[in-house]
């Protein structure tokens, strides 16, 4: 069962005149996937810019669902010189 992901338009994000209508919809389906840009035809600006309206619809729809990102534990190693 493949799911189904809405349009820009559906879920009320405006496609900038000066942007690729059909380059902004697959930057945006792409995000909503959970896949990355990985390819040079991705780094175009209107597919860009999709795939970032895409990642922002994501998080502001987990954040109404109650879902909560946290924070990525990173570990560091830091090395001081004790004066001798």
């Amino acid at each position: 069962m493949n799911p189904t992901y809405p349009n820009p338009n559906e879920v009320g994000i405006p496609i900038p005149v000066h942007l690729m209508r059909d380059r902004f919809c697959n930057g945006f389906r792409h995000a909503l996937q959970g896949k990355q840009i990985n390819h040079v035809a991705h780094l175009k600006l209107s597919f860009r810019e999709g795939f970032r309206a895409g990642k922002l619809y994501l998080r502001e729809l987990r954040r109404s669902g109650g879902i909560i990102d946290f924070p990525a534990k990173y570990k560091m190693r830091i090395r001081t010189r004790t004066a001798s």
